[in-house]
């Protein structure tokens, strides 16, 4: 399964729409405005939250809460390293591995593929396409997408 994400350029919140290989919108995935840490909501076509995406405060390094249809599942972690950023996903036996700052990494489990996020050059706007292995792993690999892109332009400001 291939999706798409397309953030808006001049927007007061960050709000970034999801798209099927047809142009379709699947999520939208939306900050909010007025927050301690950032917050990610992630909606589907019909507005129906089903997935939230929190950072937690008063941590060396930044850490986000995933939570899928309310429920808590796991936290995203930026690790301490010198020379390149790693993170991991506490909760979930999943491994994240690539180049973060160029947006080309991948998301696996116990060495079988989950998904793999690769960034779109010379667009307007930041631009990324998302290969997804099982849907049903779709909402969740969303979220930590979500949360690692929130890192990394978290740093970059």
């Amino acid at each position: 399964m291939k999706l798409y994400f397309k953030q808006k350029v001049f927007t007061f919140k960050q709000r970034t729409d999801i798209f099927d290989e047809f142009g379709n919108v699947l999520f939208t995935a939306e900050g909010e405005l007025f927050s301690l840490g950032r917050r990610m909501h992630i909606y589907d076509r019909n507005r129906y939250e089903v997935g939230f995406v929190q950072q937690k405060l008063l941590h060396l390094m930044p850490r986000f809460s995933v939570y899928i249809n309310g429920q808590y599942i796991a936290d995203v972690v930026r690790e301490f390293t010198f020379f390149k950023n790693n993170y991991r996903v506490e909760g979930l036996s999943w491994h994240i591995d690539g180049d973060f700052l160029a947006h080309d990494y991948s998301i696996s489990c116990g060495g079988q593929y989950l998904a793999s996020i690769h960034k779109h050059w010379m667009t307007w706007g930041d631009s990324f396409e998302i290969d997804i292995a099982h849907e049903q792993d779709t909402i969740m690999a969303l979220a930590v997408i979500i949360a690692i892109d929130c890192v990394i332009d978290q740093s970059n400001n």
